[in-house]
């Protein structure tokens, strides 16, 4: 499958522009080790420019009719989806993705933009019944240039979340996507510049991490940041913008606990959970990752599980039939030996997996580990990867008190076929998204986020807007 990785430049005040100084970063082929192509890093005079972009941008944007801006948003969601096939194959290139995953992420975000788009259109302010001659009302508009900052396990999902709520209520954006998926990114940018969005109103940028977030959270300009990452950068992020006194909008990490009760079919959970398990490598903040089974299913689930496992084929994800990738870096290689050689020094055993394969690229085996104690680091710090901790309890509030004993809040889910069974764990977990019977991913329709470390606000859905808008309260006198 032939691919053409794209020219990689920043995109500021209507322009495709080098950095300043020149400086590069390399761009590798998670899958070969092979470099892809070189991103520019972002000087503070190129981010200088990139917010005078954005506070010119905005007011125009903002004054444009919803009926135009949604037009130019629905332009860019049908070039996108035109380009599917292109933009997935950049993705899976630069992050290792299977192309079929790749592919329904770049269809999944032009469905989001279009929803936002048209969401945007319906978020009505309201008139509230007040004394005779006052007209009592609340009315809600932009907040103003955004800040955002995108990982690069979503390359296309995390940066179109940010981006279609900001445009689509009426913000101005600069955006520091990955260095490690910069292609995926310019991909997307360049869609919204070819349907006609203004110059200034949307800018994207790449640089070192830590300074980028320092000059572009402390400026004026910026009046809300949002950011998907980790808990640890999330937090000095919210600390830089609550010097300024400005709000945040934090989708941190999780260690998502799956319940598998012992009422549920152990079969169709096992199959269900580990299809999810090793979509995108396990590299995703909402996957399932810390397994709690009842002792009486607990051999069938893991049985089952071990059989998915092993049945998961792990290569480029450009090749046919491929359904794993490498992981997308040398750094997740390192991460995944350690949590693997603390478990097994703390007793646990491999059931299957638990190395690296023996190849170029950054590829490590679905693992699936037993007899594992909870003070083991992977049943604490989440792992980001293909692996599976599978342990046994006894009683339904046991499990709950262990899914709820850590700091994160992100994601949980329950197997169980009892209604109200179902309902203890709706209520007894403490995480913003939900699943029962299936490990659902997010839904541009319905708002997802978390609670407790793993971030506050909400992307997606209604609530998605809200952040982007200032909400404002109006009593207005008809006569003096």
């Amino acid at each position: 499958m032939t691919v053409e990785y794209p020219q990689l430049q920043l995109y500021i005040a209507g322009e495709w522009v080098d950095g300043g100084t020149g400086q590069t970063a390399p761009v590798i082929a998670p899958a070969t080790e092979e470099i892809l192509g070189h991103v520019p890093l972002a000087t503070a005079a190129d981010l200088d420019r990139a917010l005078a972009a954005a506070a010119t941008g905005f007011p125009l944007w903002r004054d444009t009719p919803i009926v135009r801006r949604t037009a130019i948003l629905r332009a860019a969601a049908e070039l996108l989806t035109r380009r599917a096939d292109r933009v997935a194959r950049v993705m899976t290139l630069e992050q290792g993705k299977p192309f079929g995953e790749a592919r329904g992420e770049v269809l999944r975000v032009a469905d989001a933009l279009r929803w936002d788009a048209e969401d945007a259109r319906r978020h009505y302010g309201r008139i509230i019944p007040s004394e005779p001659g006052t007209v009592l009302s609340v009315r809600h508009e932009p907040i103003g240039p955004v800040a955002a900052f995108t990982p690069w396990n979503f390359p296309a999902g995390s940066p179109m979340r940010k981006i279609a709520a900001a445009l689509s209520a009426g913000c101005s954006i600069v955006i520091k996507a990955s260095e490690e998926t910069a292609g995926t990114a310019v991909e997307l940018v360049r869609c919204f510049a070819e349907a006609g969005v203004p110059e200034g109103v949307l800018n994207l940028v790449f640089g070192e991490p830590a300074e980028v977030s320092a000059h572009l959270i402390a400026s004026p300009v910026i009046r809300l940041v949002a950011f998907t990452g980790s808990v640890p950068v999330g937090k000095l992020l919210a600390v830089r913008a609550g010097r300024e006194m400005k709000p945040t909008l934090m989708e941190l990490g999780g260690h998502a606990p799956v319940i598998v009760a012992a009422d549920a079919d152990p079969v169709a959970a096992a199959k269900r959970a580990a299809f999810a398990k090793f979509v995108n490598a396990g590299q995703v903040c909402t996957s399932p990752s810390r397994f709690l089974v009842h002792h009486s299913v607990f051999d069938a689930f893991t049985d089952t599980f071990v059989a998915a496992a092993e049945a998961v084929v792990v290569g480029d994800g450009l090749h046919e039939g491929v359904t794993m990738g490498p992981l997308a870096n040398e750094r997740r290689l390192k991460a995944m030996d350690e949590f693997v050689g603390d478990a097994i020094a703390r007793g646990a055993t491999v059931r299957t997996g638990g190395h690296r394969l023996d190849r170029p690229g950054y590829f490590f085996a679905p693992t699936v580990l037993t007899e594992v104690p909870l003070d083991a680091k992977i049943m604490v710090d989440e792992p980001f990867g293909p692996l599976a901790p599978i342990v046994p309890f006894t009683d339904l509030d046991e499990a709950l008190a262990i899914a709820n004993s850590l700091p994160y809040g992100l994601a949980a889910y329950g197997f169980t076929n009892s209604a109200a069974t179902a309902e203890r764990l709706v209520t007894g977990f403490e995480a913003g998204i939900l699943s029962i019977n299936h490990c659902g991913g997010s839904v541009h329709e319905a708002p997802s986020g978390g609670v407790k470390e793993s971030g506050h606000g909400k992307e997606g859905g209604p609530e998605g807007l809200e952040a982007y808008l200032v909400t404002k309260r109006v009593s207005h006198k008809l006569a003096l």
